[in-house]
């Protein structure tokens, strides 16, 4: 195990900036990963801690020891790519004996590692199939096994679980998070699927433009995002505009189309400031009035439900703003019908006012 330091970080191909003063350190044993869309820096990143990317600006410290000039083979770092990259012509025990072989291991050490990689990944038994007679998640531990056989201090992973089908890509990302927590290996995930990241980080560093937008735990990011691009890519979120009427120590008052609505203060905000208020559906409660300190409440007309199995989506007018509900859908619910008027509330402190 290994800790990973990036000290002002930057990337550029020509005079395009792909990576822009990334600094972040990752602990020990920690499953870390780096989230964004496309274009956003993060497998340029991941890259660069390989060494497949030259770095041009800053540092890059595994252990404390930089190795922003050391070859990708002497790094210690196993990466695992997004095609996996297994070789065709060899079978599965050829293939995560390969980087053994080159480093000319004795056979029998080579033999019992291979053995015990196909263990970790609950491959033992396929030593002799081939790539095409493999599903996609087999082809994936394989590619794992091959990483893993090398011992290697930190484990690098490009979009692993891109290419599979929606349901195996749910049960793989499980598999990889339980065998990672098992090895407490030092482990690097670049995704663009929230979900991925939510799901098997320890902590997440959140990518816009080259740059880390937010850094934080699953928790914080999704609880407690920062901006609104955070906040936008990071679930669904209604945002709702509106002003500060008046600002207390701990709320303020809002006015949101005509309705007096109690948020979190954030700081700088006073009275007849412009603001945008974030909230998350499914904290939205439908057709149930709550009333008193620490509750919004309104009724309003709904302008289309939507049956989404696990869940109702409404779609309420809140005067010229749309506000989203999501309810989890029960056998025993009241279901309030498009062109209805229902109540729906919200604890104030559900909501957050963000920047722009």
């Amino acid at each position: 195990m290994a800790n990973v330091t990036l000290s002002e970080l930057s990337k550029y191909y020509g005079k395009s900036l792909a990576v822009d003063n990334v600094s972040v350190e990752i602990k020990e044993g920690e499953f870390f990963s780096l989230l964004g869309p496309s274009g956003c820096g993060k497998s340029t990143t991941l890259r660069m801690i390989a060494g497949f990317e030259e770095t041009e600006i800053g540092s890059i410290e595994i252990d404390g020891a930089d190795v922003s000039g050391l070859l990708p083979e002497q790094r210690g770092i196993g990466f695992v790519f997004q095609n996996y990259a297994i070789f065709p012509h060899m079978n599965v025990y050829d293939n995560i004996a390969f980087g053994l072989r080159l480093r000319k291991l004795p056979a029998g050490e080579i033999d019992s590692r291979v053995r015990a990689a196909l263990e970790q990944v609950g491959m033992t038994g396929f030593e002799n199939r081939f790539q095409q007679e493999m599903s996609g998640g087999q082809q994936q531990r394989v590619a794992l096994a091959r990483v893993l056989v090398t011992e290697p201090r930190i484990l690098l992973l490009d979009e692993p679980l891109s290419a599979l089908d929606k349901n195996l890509r749910e049960e793989m990302k499980f598999w990889i998070k339980d065998l990672q927590s098992s090895l407490r290996i030092t482990t690097i995930y670049v995704t663009h699927d929230q979900g991925e990241a939510l799901t098997m980080s320890d902590r997440i560093a959140v990518m816009n433009e080259g740059r880390i937008a937010q850094i934080g735990t699953p928790e914080e990011i999704y609880e407690h995002p920062t901006d609104r691009f955070v906040t936008e890519f990071i679930g669904e979120s209604n945002i709702l505009r509106g002003t500060v009427v008046s600002a207390g120590t701990a709320d303020c008052q809002l006015d949101i189309e005509g309705h007096k609505l109690v948020a979190p203060l954030r700081k700088g905000h006073e009275a007849g400031s412009e603001i945008v208020l974030a909230l998350r559906p499914e904290r939205v409660l439908v057709d149930t009035e709550h009333g008193g300190p620490g509750w919004n409440s309104l009724r309003l007309p709904i302008r289309s439900v939507t049956y989404q199995g696990p869940f109702i989506r409404y779609l309420f007018e809140l005067g010229t703003q749309d506000l989203v509900a999501e309810v989890a859908n029960r056998q025993d619910m009241k279901k309030p019908e498009a062109g209805s008027m229902a109540h729906v509330s919200w604890q104030a402190d559900s909501g957050w006012i963000i920047t722009e």
